[in-house]
């Protein structure tokens, strides 16, 4: 059982009440602990409650609970040596998603054990701007180190446009077509330039 309180959020267990999570900006020993008539077990730090709950905006759950988890955005094909990366709907905001991009992509890719023919879903993919020339930068190393040749598509223009120029930016093939059937298209002709 769970008592969640604009303070903090409070679990009873066997071994009774242990205080979990703690509000943004309230401190621990004056504006909880003194106020309780005896001293919750706590574990050391403790978590923050989620910074949304205390913002008037939407919080955003329906997006969190029907979002395709990242760990299972990346596949590979032994066969045809060929690396899918499903961005569809996923959403890039801080250096924190960029690094968790690097850090899968980066063990899924290793664990190939060579480089790999790579295509991206952006259909639905959001950046904000303050981040896309850090992700394009984690694309440089990750193409420098992973990839045989890359291929991308999304249906929008304006992402794109951004996409490629931040690519480009970094000497990266900003190569972003319209429909994925186009993207195949042009990975078999870099995995021809490959073999021939």
């Amino acid at each position: 059982m769970l008592y969640i309180t604009e303070r903090c959020v409070l679990k009873l267990g066997e071994g009774g009440l242990e205080l979990i999570e703690i509000a943004p900006g309230i401190d621990l020993e004056r504006n909880i602990l003194a106020q309780m008539g005896f001293t919750p077990k706590m574990k050391e730090p403790l978590e923050p409650m989620d910074a949304r709950i205390f913002r008037p905006a939407p919080m955003g759950l329906r997006e969190d609970m029907l979002a395709m988890p990242l760990e299972q955005r990346f596949s590979y094909d032994p066969q045809q040596n060929l690396f899918f990366i499903n961005f569809e709907g996923h959403a890039v905001r801080n250096h924190k998603d960029v690094e968790r991009i690097r850090t899968l992509a980066g063990e899924k890719l290793k664990s190939a054990g060579r480089k790999v023919y790579v295509i991206v879903n952006y259909d639905n993919f959001t950046i904000l701007p303050d981040v896309m020339d850090e992700y394009a930068g984690m694309m440089h190393d990750l193409a420098g180190t992973y990839y045989s040749g890359v291929t991308r598509y999304t249906i929008s223009g304006f992402l794109r446009a951004k996409l490629g120029d931040a690519l480009q930016h970094r000497e990266v093939a900003p190569h972003i077509y319209e429909p994925a059937d186009e993207a195949r298209v042009h990975l078999r002709e870099l995995e021809g330039e490959v073999s021939g």
